[in-house]
Order: structure tokens, then sequence, then C-alpha cells
């Protein structure tokens, strides 16, 4: 499974904003964005006027990072959006959502959606009470999410990310049972669910070229 081994910091630099790719560290002084608040690189602070395929690139760029997904994964769920029925750039993002390493991340069993990718690996994760170990898997209306371990530290630090983000509201279309690290969801996720501004939109312009 490829994936990306390179500065996860750096990630957030080059797209100007936060990202919450590292968790806590995100929210403190520590962030390298709020330390160094340009791109990185010898010419990271020059200031560059971008072309409309620039800026439609970057938009790409920005929520491709965000959801932790490479260039052909990222492509096909544009081509599967640009088949369904419904609006592609909000059918895309709903897609997004609907991965299991995000929900896990949106319930606050994890800080990032890197630990809740780690979480679905590892063999944490039931879905209808069945093991489900893709994060890529999309989860659907009315079905029920679990995370169960043998391993009382993996429950323990479950829980410890939880009270880390007890401060973080949950989105709508989920409901949480946090005491017994349960999940149901209630509906499929809208543009309004996501928390962070994203100009879909450029993203399609971009594909359609």
């Amino acid at each position: 499974m490829a994936r990306y081994l390179g500065s996860i910091c750096r990630l957030c630099r080059r797209e100007g904003m936060k990202l919450f790719l590292k968790g806590t560290k995100c929210t403190t002084e520590k962030c390298p964005l709020a330390r160094r608040a340009y791109a990185p690189g010898q010419h990271g602070k020059t200031k560059v006027k971008l072309s409309n395929y620039g800026i439609q690139l970057r938009e790409k760029q920005k929520v491709k990072r965000m959801y932790g997904v490479l260039e052909r994964q990222f492509r096909r769920y544009f081509d599967i959006a640009s088949k369904s029925k419904g609006v592609t750039g909000k059918v895309l993002l709903q897609l997004l959502e609907r991965r299991l390493d995000n929900v896990i991340y949106r319930l606050g069993f994890a800080l990032s959606r890197s630990e809740g990718r780690q979480i679905v690996r590892h063999n944490h994760v039931w879905v209808n009470s069945q093991r489900v170990n893709i994060p890529s898997y999309l989860v659907s209306t009315d079905e029920v999410i679990e995370v169960r371990a043998k391993r009382e530290k993996v429950l323990h630090k479950i829980r410890d990310n939880i009270e880390l983000c007890k401060d973080r509201t949950v989105p709508a279309w989920l409901e949480v049972d946090k005491t017994q690290l349960k999940a149901k969801v209630l509906r499929l996720p809208e543009k309004e669910d996501i928390q962070q501004p994203i100009q879909e939109q450029l993203i399609v312009e971009l594909y359609s070229k």
C-alpha cells in the first residue's frame, strides 16, 4: 500500500493552512506553521501570484493531503463522483468523508486521520459485527462501527484520545457512544458537516480540462 513518507508538517506549510495532520501538536505553539508561516524550501518566502490552474491545483492538493490519499486513489474517487447522480464536487467530498479512517478520526477515537488509519489496519475496528481492516472502506447509513481491542494498552490510548478530543464536535451525521466505543451512521455526510473550508468546484474544474 503506497503512502506518503515525507515530513507531515511540510504539507501544512506548503498549503499555507493547518490540515491537522499531527493531532494535538497542530493546536500548540510547537506547530511549525505557527513558527514559519510560509512555504518550505529556499524560495518559500517569495510571493507568487498563482494562475487559475495554480489555484485549482493547490485546492486539489490541499484536499488530497487533508484526507491522506495519493493521486491515483483521489482520481478514482473523482471518476466515481463524476459518474454518480448529484453534484460531482459534493459527491467527491462525501466519498472522502465516508472513508473508515476518516470516520474514526471524526468520532474522536484518533487524533489524526493517519492514526485512524493505523487503528483500522491493526484490526481494532468492526462494522456491523464484522472486522474491517481497510481504511478506504466506505461506511453507509445505519451501519454500526465499534472499536474492539484485546490489548488494554490500545483501549487506554483510544480513551486518552477521546479525552484530548472532548472539545471537538462530532459531525451530525454520526452518533457516538464514547463509553462503549460505538457509533452509528445516521445519514450520509454533507458539505456542511466538513469543518474546514473546501472549494470543491475548483477540483472539478481542474479534472474537467
